[in-house]
């Protein structure tokens, strides 16, 4: 069995003998000794040829003779067996016929049988308090601002302690109706540009939304002000200029929202960086552009980036290569002083030794690795063909001719599956996906496929290669947590040589940003006259002319 592991207790030899003895205490004894002189004889034998991955866990005695001899029959000797990275060919399945392509039920049911546990983490309840105080906070102050161009039209007309105003005019209902139209473009524009689910949830404040929201709020305060000192406290009459004064209200709102366009759309579209992200501890790499954008928000719009355009990341793939243990350095002291010639010529023939198996150790690797690709090159010929040939059974009913069963995808699914089912099962364990799926996952798409008669080879898509990250169903969760590391505050923008990393698990992300430089272009003018050319030909240079004649 591999990864298992063998232990032998001394407790149950020495409790064996406790029943069978009955007789004096010397023969007792005697036996012990014998089989204590026999054990450190069949110890020392197999010292020899014992890995190196063995333990021995001695309990301590107390001191006396009688104690130490009790405390030496206490051993427990743990020996590690080693795992063979073979287990993907090795393994024997015993179905019911002999066909390569048999797969039984019971080897269905054991298609995968491995169970990863979500990382269902605590939430920061703390920040998904602030978050949505924060939220609440930016709605009601443009509510406010959205409001008060209507509050202050409408005010007049409530005739609050005897204010009363004059008809409204034409001049005054096109304003009225420009105010209405202006605030349904305003509207409009904001639900798009703000009240939208948002993709992240920041540590830190976003500057420019915080500086949109300042501008508003000023902008309230001043219009309210003024309307309050210089129109309801002096009752002004003159309703058109009311109507006017709130026309302006709307005004500087749009412009408002066209600078919060401007810095959080229009303004990051423009590339100014280059950033490269690497992955640890597979080293997968890309390289993106981006705009001016702050640090936290970078890192979203990296992540973005990631779960669409990096592989799946497969721990067990790390694995695969066999680590042979090399010995890099050897180091001898010489405790007692003497033999100082022998030691020197038996420490340089050790060395010699050690640097010669380290020196053949890229050689190891590069013979693995191609027996590797060749493995994996051999299952997915196999399941190509498998799956090829399962496909060639399923037909639509209109296009069969003779006599046939209907079955539904599903049903058309379970009965082409057993033919495939060993190819696919010894392709995933070869390339380490085995733990990503599951029997009712792999059924499930191929009956999708089936009943959009997709073709054998877009079935296998799936699983001739990782997969990028966001298609990964096994890992896929609504909400990722990541953690962001960086020496600088987060709310600044990128700069020239920034590098922060981003964390999730075993996944480290590190990005590494660049400044794009400023690229001096000059012209040159090629003249006309000096764009001609001759042939020259030498001495050596044949050239042969024939001339057919009719």
């Amino acid at each position: 069995m591999d990864g298992a592991e063998s232990v032998r207790s001394g407790r149950s030899d020495r409790s064996e003998r406790s029943h069978r003895s009955h007789g004096s205490h010397h023969s007792r004894h005697h036996r012990h000794r014998n089989h204590t002189s026999h054990r450190s004889q069949s110890g020392r034998s197999s010292d020899r040829m014992r890995d190196d991955r063995s333990v021995t866990i001695q309990t301590p005695g107390n001191g006396s003779d009688g104690e130490s001899r009790i405390a030496e029959s206490e051993k427990i000797e743990v020996q590690i067996l080693p795992q063979d990275d073979n287990w993907g060919d090795n393994t024997t399945a015993y179905t019911g016929n002999t066909s390569e392509t048999g797969f039984s039920m019971d080897d269905m049911r054991r298609f995968a049988n491995e169970k990863f546990e979500e990382d269902t983490g605590g939430i920061d309840c703390c920040r998904y308090f602030c978050r949505y105080l924060t939220t609440a906070f930016a709605g009601l102050l443009s509510l406010l601002g959205f409001f008060s161009p209507i509050a202050m039209v409408v005010l007049p007309k409530l005739k609050i302690s005897g204010w009363a105003t004059d008809n409204c005019g034409v001049e005054c209902e096109g304003l009225l109706i420009s105010m209405a139209f202006k605030l349904l473009i305003l509207l409009i524009g904001t639900v798009a540009l703000f009240f939208h689910q948002p993709r992240a949830t920041m540590p830190r404040v976003f500057v420019f939304r915080v500086v949109v929201l300042f501008l508003v709020f000023i902008l309230t305060f001043a219009f309210w002000l003024f309307y309050g000192v210089k129109i309801m406290q002096e009752k002004e009459t003159n309703y058109y200029s009311i109507v006017q004064f709130s026309v302006h209200l709307v005004d500087a709102l749009l412009f408002i929202h066209y600078i919060a366009v401007i810095l959080l759309i229009i303004r990051q579209l423009q590339p100014q960086y280059v950033i490269h992200v690497v992955r640890s501890p597979d080293g997968e790499s890309r390289t993106y552009t981006l705009g001016n954008l702050s640090i936290q928000r970078a890192a979203v719009w990296i992540l973005e980036q990631y779960y669409k355009d990096f592989p799946v990341f497969n721990p067990y793939l790390e694995n695969v290569i066999k680590k042979t243990l090399k010995m890099s350095s050897l180091k001898f002291y010489d405790v007692d002083g003497g033999q100082q010639t022998n030691n020197n010529a038996r420490n340089r023939a050790m060395f010699a030794a050690a640097g010669r198996r380290r020196d053949g150790s890229h050689n190891d690797r590069f013979y693995e690795e191609q027996e590797y690709d060749r493995r994996v090159r051999k299952r997915r010929s196999r399941l190509v063909t498998a799956a090829e040939e399962a496909f060639t059974h399923i037909k639509r009913m209109q296009e069969e001719t003779g006599p046939a069963v209907p079955m539904d995808p599903q049903e058309a699914a379970q009965a082409v599956f057993p033919s495939m089912a060993r190819p696919l099962q010894k392709f995933l364990r070869v390339t380490r996906q085995q733990p990503r799926y599951t029997m009712e996952s792999v059924l499930s798409h191929l009956a999708t496929c089936i009943s959009h008669d997709m073709s054998a080879k877009s079935f296998i898509e799936r699983y001739l290669n990782q997969g990028i990250v966001i298609m990964n169903s096994k890992d896929y969760r609504d909400t990722q947590k990541w953690v962001l590391v960086c020496d600088q505050l987060l709310t600044r923008e990128i700069e020239h040589n920034l590098v922060f990393q981003l964390r999730q698990n075993d996944v480290s992300l590190l990005c590494s940003v660049r400044k794009l430089p400023h690229f001096n272009i000059t012209e040159e003018v090629i003249d006309p006259k000096s764009n001609k050319f001759v042939l020259k030909l030498s001495s050596e240079t044949s050239v042969n002319f024939s001339q057919q004649t009719v």
